[in-house]
């Protein structure tokens, strides 16, 4: 549950966020906000990272979709075992669906994170969710996604115990099964 109610937090942060950029800052406008690493500006983003994709807002849209009730079907059906998998889902979800939310009522997605002290890409909240979400997603995966299943199998399997046997006078061990 409070996964849960994280991923809401953050949806209501990105969006909070960008509707205060949209209503305050003129497009294309910049404001200082971290001396010498941040401004705001408002930029509207038809595309993804980097706006690349930027006259395919119906395949982000529909990405996106898929992306977030795929999402929201893993954790449903506790695939996510640990805190780790679902803080991790959690971002990712958040990520999507703030991203989502703009796609589908604006036909863009508000961006307004701009670094001062080198040329990168003007990014939002939905957008950090999503980039710590992602490969912490992945370290979720390659450390526990099959690891259950095997530490089962090995158990069932006596995981190579043996036991001590006497027969005809003469002691051995042999695999327990």
């Amino acid at each position: 549950m409070f996964y849960a109610i994280l991923a809401a937090a953050l949806v209501v942060l990105d969006q909070a966020v960008k509707y205060l950029v949209r209503a305050n800052i003129p497009l294309g406008g910049a404001v200082p906000f971290i001396p010498h690493l941040l401004d705001l500006t408002y930029v509207q983003n038809t595309g993804a990272a980097f706006s690349m994709l930027r006259s395919h807002t119906w395949l982000l849209t529909l990405t996106s979709s898929v992306v977030v009730a795929v999402m929201c079907w893993l954790v449903v059906k506790g695939f996510f075992k640990n805190r780790l998998g679902q803080f991790s889902a959690a971002l990712v979800l958040a990520g999507g669906m703030g991203n989502l939310i703009d796609r589908a009522v604006f036909g863009f997605v508000t961006d307004m994170f701009k670094t001062t002290f080198m040329n990168f890409a003007v990014f939002n909240v939905a957008d950090c969710c999503i980039t710590v979400g992602v490969p912490l997603l992945f370290l979720y995966v390659w450390l526990y996604v099959g690891r259950e299943e095997k530490k089962e199998a090995g158990e069932s399997a006596g995981d190579g115990e043996t036991e001590t046997v006497e027969r005809d006078g003469q002691v051995s061990e042999t695999d327990e099964k």
